[in-house]
């Protein structure tokens, strides 16, 4: 029996140094970033900033993976399921962390128990959106025209669920207008048509559609936050627009397989915070227009946590639930 006991010993002290060694040695091959959305989006347009200087950071090759479909479920889901390793991370968002599971009866993965959060690395204004040439200008004009014209004004969104589709739901419930909802698998998609008239309107997210509002293809509306957006000075809030009190914004990070083991998720959030502190990498980040925010793996946990609370609260009283 002394034998027995001795060797199971030395088997367990054998697998803890081999696991304790295979993290020291970690990363030893390349990772995949899951985006759970189409390319082209505020998702996969950090995923794929900060792709390389982590890559760097960690001393491997970070490949971005779109994922797309089911309102980033697909994607989430994959994530979930992978090896907890650290070899598969996730860009996680406010809609398939903390609005998914109050907004779908059935979702195969679970937001608090099947993550290891990482880091915040976002907080995002959004800006709702016309296609330029329109007549429409200002919020009021969009608020008259949608209540003169109640079939005709659609918005579109990265997927059921998203910031990009909560936010004109809450518009309508503020204002009592009627607007059509129109789901993509990704914003970029949303996007793309509202630049095209397929569709009329568009609450998206700052880093989506910059460019094209920069580059005279969409008009500006107003931003959602209650200040304005550095990157966009000259647009109004919804609060200066007649919407008093409007604060909507959306929070993204990076999240791995529960059971990461806890010094790897410490090797992320340290190379993480580290990009967000050079100076040359906060100006790109900000120029997307998001906050810079970074911080402690505890950090992102609790605001998934208060988040699931907050926007599940918001969901329920927008009476918006899907299969």
């Amino acid at each position: 029996m002394k034998i027995f006991n001795k060797i199971m010993l030395g088997m367990a002290i054998a697998t803890a140094t081999f696991a304790s060694g295979a993290q020291d040695n970690w990363p030893s091959k390349p990772i995949n970033f899951i985006v759970p959305y189409a390319p082209g989006g505020p998702t996969d347009i950090m995923a794929r900033l900060l792709s390389v200087p982590l890559g760097q950071k960690l001393g491997t090759t970070v490949i971005v993976e779109n994922k797309a479909g089911a309102s980033g479920n697909i994607g989430s889901a994959q994530v979930a399921r992978s090896k907890p390793d650290g070899y598969t991370i996730l860009l996680a968002t406010s809609g398939n962390m903390s609005v998914n599971q109050t907004l779908f009866k059935n979702l195969n993965y679970d937001p608090i128990k099947d993550f290891a959060p990482i880091i915040q690395i976002s907080k995002f204004p959004l800006v709702l959106e016309v296609k330029t040439g329109s007549d429409i200008k200002t919020l009021q004009q969009f608020i008259d025209y949608a209540k003169a014209n109640p079939t005709a004004v659609s918005f579109g969104s990265a997927g059921n669920g998203s910031p990009q589709h909560l936010c004109p739901e809450l518009i309508k419930k503020m204002t009592g207008v009627s607007m059509q909802h129109v789901p993509y698998k990704g914003a970029s998609l949303a996007v793309n048509d509202v630049m095209g008239s397929q569709i009329f309107s568009m609450c998206d997210i700052m880093a989506g559609s910059i460019k094209y509002i920069q580059g005279g293809q969409l008009q500006p509306i107003a931003v959602t936050t209650k200040n304005r957006a550095p990157a966009l000075p000259d647009v109004p809030t919804m609060n200066e627009s007649g919407l008093p009190g409007f604060d909507y914004y959306a929070w993204h990070g990076i999240v791995a397989a529960a059971g990461t083991p806890p010094a790897i998720i410490a090797k992320y959030n340290k190379a993480l915070n580290e990009i967000f502190a050079d100076p040359e990498f906060r100006k790109r980040w900000e120029a997307i227009g998001s906050e810079v925010i970074g911080g402690s793996s505890e950090d992102f946990t609790k605001l998934i946590q208060s988040e699931s609370v907050r926007l599940g609260e918001l969901v329920k009283s927008l009476g918006v639930q899907l299969d």
